[in-house]
């Protein structure tokens, strides 16, 4: 998903935009986690990009999607773009620390 939002309707409010914006990037997500996995990878992980322009976005992790929406509410923006590529990988096991197994 690369995408541009806009935030400004004539008839409905930024509060609603936002909530549409929240409800596509989740919708997205859930279709891509479901898609079937290659052999080799274990879980679909997310590269993701968020700013005001697509040349000014820079790079966050999937998590941080929420806070940085409502921060750009809370700023006023007109739009922001979000960039989400999905992509398989593969889990790493935790280094042993003092220790433990």
């Amino acid at each position: 998903m690369k995408k541009t939002f806009d935030l400004t309707h004539p008839k409905i409010k930024p509060a609603r935009m936002v909530e549409a914006v929240r409800r596509d990037v989740k919708k997205y997500i859930k279709r891509e986690r479901n898609k079937k996995l290659p052999e080799e990878a274990d879980f679909w992980d997310f590269d993701c990009k968020f700013g005001p322009s697509g040349e000014k976005a820079k790079n966050i992790h999937l998590a941080e999607i929420g806070k940085y929406i409502s921060e750009a509410e809370e700023q006023g923006l007109q739009s922001f773009y979000i960039e989400i590529l999905a992509r398989p990988a593969c889990r790493s096991k935790r280094p042993k620390v003092g220790g433990r197994e």
